[in-house]
């Protein structure tokens, strides 16, 4: 497969887990609070994401495991995040995983489930923003056009005829979706690391962060049953959806991927609707075609031209493509892809590419 699409579908994978959550957190705050929902969801994400890992582990035969000691050389097949980039973590922790879902919650306790899906196509627009502004990656045309695009269609869903004010409910949504912008900048500093060990720290602090604050404001366990679905909910919703969105951060860059991860309402506004039935409102379908119209906008963005790499040391999976022409420290049997720590020499040439681990140089 190509690596552009393999890329894509990853983040469209995610996108659709974490659309799909949505509506069914709305069901699930009937019966608890906000923090509750946040809290069980990225718990159930980290201990999902943990007893995973584990199992792979057991189920892998001991002479894989046996050689993959053998070639992952000193530094580890597997890089760890190192203690410089231990506050990009922890300020995406913070944001994405305690700020985030809070607001998220607080938002749909008060707002149309069908409403909530599409207003979160912001997410992508705020995220390509801080990614534009504030850590200088590249926007071309289409993807601005694109990020306009979904802006209006944001505007158009939430315009109340005969309001002044935008709803409350709308407001937290949004502040939510701005704490996910500033989370999947921060992850991008760190998505060359394990995605799934990313993902299971996220959910392991996050989750009882929330859940303290659910107690803390008067909260109880709900039922047993209830507590399974809100942690199954979010192993599939918050942690294989965050690790997909990792990857995918990995190989497109912050904007790009925040621009597929647009489409995750879109998910969320086919299952709304199928727990509602109703038909909706004009402003509905306009508001989803200037979104759509905003993603193709995205997915057609072509960016190619001359540039330099620098001299950089890092460790992730790879295959022996035009970037990594390197020798081995270790017996290499030609697997590929494989991951161990490499280097790469100063190399300038053109072609098609997005800002990935490997091309986050200026313009």
């Amino acid at each position: 497969m190509n690596p552009r699409f393999g890329a894509i579908s990853t983040a469209l994978a995610a996108a659709a887990l974490f659309g799909a959550a949505t509506p069914l957190a709305k069901v699930l705050l009937g019966a608890m609070s906000p923090f509750m929902v946040a809290g069980l969801f990225y718990l159930g994400s980290g201990i999902g994401l943990s007893a995973i890992g584990v199992a792979r582990w057991l189920i892998k035969p001991s002479d894989a495991r046996n050689r993959r000691r053998e070639t992952r050389g000193s530094a580890g097949s597997i890089s760890p995040v190192s203690r410089a980039e231990l506050p990009w973590l922890l300020g995406a922790i913070a944001a994405g995983g305690i700020a985030g879902p809070a607001l998220l919650m607080l938002g749909l306790s008060s707002t149309p489930a069908a409403t909530t899906a599409l207003l979160l196509n912001l997410e992508g627009v705020l995220t390509a923003v801080v990614a534009w502004v504030v850590f200088r990656e590249n926007v071309d045309i289409p993807v601005f056009l694109g990020m306009v695009a979904i802006v209006a269609g944001g505007v158009v869903l939430s315009w109340q005829p005969g309001e002044t004010a935008v709803p409350f409910g709308a407001l937290l949504i949004v502040g939510a979706c701005l704490c996910w912008a500033i989370d999947n900048n921060l992850t991008r500093k760190v998505s060359a690391h394990d995605a799934m060990a990313i993902a299971r720290v996220k959910g392991l602090i996050a989750g009882p962060v929330n859940l303290a604050i659910a107690f803390a404001t008067g909260a109880s366990w709900p039922p047993a049953a209830t507590v399974a679905a809100a942690m199954l909910t979010g192993l599939v919703g918050y942690g294989v959806s965050l690790v997909l969105f990792v990857v995918a951060l990995r190989y497109l860059g912050t904007a790009r991927t925040g621009a597929y991860f647009s489409v995750a309402p879109l998910f969320g506004v086919v299952l709304s609707l199928l727990l509602w039935p109703e038909w909706p409102h004009v402003a509905f379908w306009v508001a989803a075609v200037l979104m759509t119209i905003g993603i193709v906008l995205h997915m057609r963005e072509r960016h190619e031209h001359e540039h330099t790499h620098d001299w950089i040391e890092h460790t992730h999976r790879h295959v022996h493509d035009e970037h990594h022409r390197h020798e081995h420290a270790f017996p290499y049997e030609g697997n590929e892809p494989h991951s161990h720590r490499h280097v790469h020499a100063p190399l300038t040439h053109s072609h098609a590419h997005f800002p990935d681990v490997h091309h986050r140089h200026r313009h």
